[in-house]
């Protein structure tokens, strides 16, 4: 592979792990140049130097392929014509493997026939650009590929954010945790979930109205992000909350929604100084659970605890 790191700055928004909040700092976009002409690529890094840019390179289809799926570049500019199989083929592999489905491929290529544009752009292509390269146009249409790019992700991102509490919403927790659950089974390692629950709160929605209950989703959102950066806190519907905690037992997964049912205990409101508003908690550890539990049983299991807590007098953790 022929290869240049040509910035190392950062900048594009990322997610924090910690606060689950957004942070304007990003990595340094990548870009991967597929091409079987190494004039090509020296080409690319000199025309493409002082665009904020880590530009990588591949000699043939196969190495292209393979590092697309490790890079993940935000661009790929891939050439129609390779040796191995044809650029068309490449996009298509890209497009049918859901880790690579989404980057942005723009065709480079000496001919200028235009089906083999049409052709490109309904395979899934953003863009053409034919050689010999003017340096000001292959910018330009790698600057336009970066920003929609850019802007995919950022929808991305607030699709799966909550806009009540903050926190990561009910498909950010599917996937999540079913990452974590894959994870967990193919290396050994502990994986529990905690699910949250509010305590009376249709009674404190009547008493007090829906503003002040929204009001109480938010403060318990705010306890439930603090603490160890590796927890994945995340709204599971209504007053319900859950908790992803990778590489955890049940015992340590207590101790974590004990801190959390006591702050929330703890908390005043403003206007009802004799109010106290409380949490039940539920956890399921994987590690007690059969050896063939699926994800599902899993919540089943964070559920019916949580259910049992509240049958015995809410405020209070049960372990699945």
């Amino acid at each position: 592979m022929i290869g240049a790191e040509l910035s190392h700055d950062e900048a594009s928004p990322i997610w924090d792990t910690e606060s689950n909040l957004m942070s304007e700092a990003t990595p340094v976009p990548r870009l991967l140049a597929i091409d079987d002409s190494e004039l090509i690529h020296r080409l690319l890094q000199v025309r493409l130097q002082g665009e904020r840019l880590e530009l990588h390179s591949a000699l043939s289809a196969s190495e292209g392929i393979r590092l697309a799926q490790e890079l993940l570049p935000e661009v790929i500019l891939l050439d129609i014509e390779l040796d191995e199989i044809d650029g068309f083929e490449v996009l298509s592999r890209l497009k049918q493997d859901p880790r690579t489905h989404d980057i942005a491929v723009i065709f480079i290529s000496a001919a200028s026939d235009t089906m083999d544009r049409v052709r490109g752009l309904d395979l899934g292509a953003v863009d053409f650009i034919a050689k010999p390269f003017e340096v000001v146009e292959l910018k330009a249409r790698v600057r336009l590929a970066l920003r929609m790019r850019h802007l995919v992700k950022m929808l991305e991102h607030r699709a799966q954010i909550d806009g009540l509490s903050g926190l990561w919403n009910r498909r950010y927790f599917d996937q999540r945790l079913s990452q974590e659950f894959s994870e967990a089974r193919r290396h050994g390692r502990p994986l529990s979930l905690i699910m949250c629950d509010v305590d009376r709160f249709k009674r404190l929605n009547d008493q007090f109205g829906h503003p002040f209950g929204d009001h109480v989703i938010e403060r318990v959102a705010q306890v439930l992000l603090g603490g160890r950066g590796s927890d994945i806190a995340c709204r599971y519907g209504g007053e319900e909350f859950s908790m992803i905690l990778p590489s955890t037992t049940a015992t340590h997964a207590q101790e974590v929604a004990e801190r959390k049912r006591v702050m929330i205990e703890s908390q005043s409101w403003t206007g009802h100084p004799d109010l106290v508003v409380t949490a039940s908690f539920g956890i399921a550890d994987l590690q007690r659970m059969p050896a063939n539990a699926t994800m599902e049983q899993l919540i089943q299991s964070a559920d019916a605890a949580l259910y049992r807590a509240k049958q015995q007098g809410r405020n209070r953790i049960e372990i699945a």
